[in-house]
């Protein structure tokens, strides 16, 4: 963990990181490539979806380099894994250039531990490919030993750092479990959000005639404040645009239309008493 920590405060990877950011973002240009990387069509990213393919490929033929007679199979399995491993790779990509400095410096490591090992499963390929079965085993067993640093890498970025995770989930249990007041509807202009706080958690209030719906304020991507967010689109279709990465949000039920977000922002329940507006957890 100490080690975690010095690569997590890395500044020396920085002037790489920002540069590697910008040509990222500069080549996935079109937002329609974006949200299909960022899986926002999918309910959460694409990015660990995808690398299941290599990875059970990688680790299926190295059993099957244990047992004689199929490396005609294991073959076949790191042929797939190499060509699987490129759609992964576009989508780590994308979603590591929308992520905080000290994320980006693991997920830089990640990467680069990541590529090395797919490079020696290429290698082992065209080996066992020209006949050499011996040598293409021990390209593929290295492959699979730099691929486990890699994995582990994945791992604390995602669990330790929550890159990737919705961070907007964990308010919602700070939300009172009793109803609780947090405005009047004749406070609340027509068509148009505002922030108002359900006990200490802030939350982005919508009224639309006598309907009102409400959401976790702070982004669900990388907390961004969704109150100083543009609003497009009217009625239903209403959303709001994150002013930090640019997600987009429709206000009546959450629904993550535009990434990098890749999940629905939390809503909670609301309910009219008296004219007043209430809130409580879903």
């Amino acid at each position: 963990m100490r080690m975690m920590t010095r690569l997590e405060e890395a500044h020396a990877l920085d002037p790489v990181s920002d540069k590697l950011q910008a040509a990222v973002q500069a080549v996935a240009k079109p937002q329609r490539l974006r949200d299909v990387l960022h899986g926002t069509w999918l309910g959460h990213p694409l990015h660990p979806v995808l690398v299941q393919l290599p990875v059970g490929s990688f680790v299926s033929a190295a059993i099957l380099d244990l047992l004689p007679g199929r490396s005609r199979s294991a073959t076949a399995l790191i042929g797939a894994g190499v060509a699987g491993a490129v759609p992964a790779v576009a989508a780590g990509w994308l979603d590591w250039s929308q992520l905080t400095r000290d994320q980006r410096r693991v997920g830089l490591v990640h990467a680069t531990a990541n590529a090395v090992a797919v490079g020696l499963y290429a290698t082992s390929l065209v080996a066992r490919l020209r006949g050499r079965t011996a040598r293409g085993k021990a390209f593929s067993f290295a492959g699979l030993t730099v691929a486990g640093l890699g994995a582990y890498l994945g791992g604390h970025l995602s669990y330790a750092q929550g890159a990737g995770v919705n961070q907007a989930a964990p308010e919602l249990v700070r939300v009172p479990g009793e109803w609780t007041e947090v405005a009047s509807l004749a406070d609340l202009p027509d068509g148009r959000p505002v922030v108002r706080k359900a006990g200490e958690v802030p939350i982005l209030v919508f009224r639309r005639g006598d309907r009102v719906s409400a959401m976790i304020e702070r982004c669900g991507h990388e907390t961004g404040p969704l109150g100083e967010g543009e609003i497009t689109g009217a009625g239903a279709d209403a959303c709001v645009v994150c002013p930090w990465h640019g997600s987009v949000f429709r206000l009546t039920d959450g629904a993550v239309m535009h990434g990098p977000a890749a999940s629905a922002q939390p809503m909670l329940r609301t309910r009219l008493r008296d004219g007043r507006v209430e809130v409580t957890q879903p």
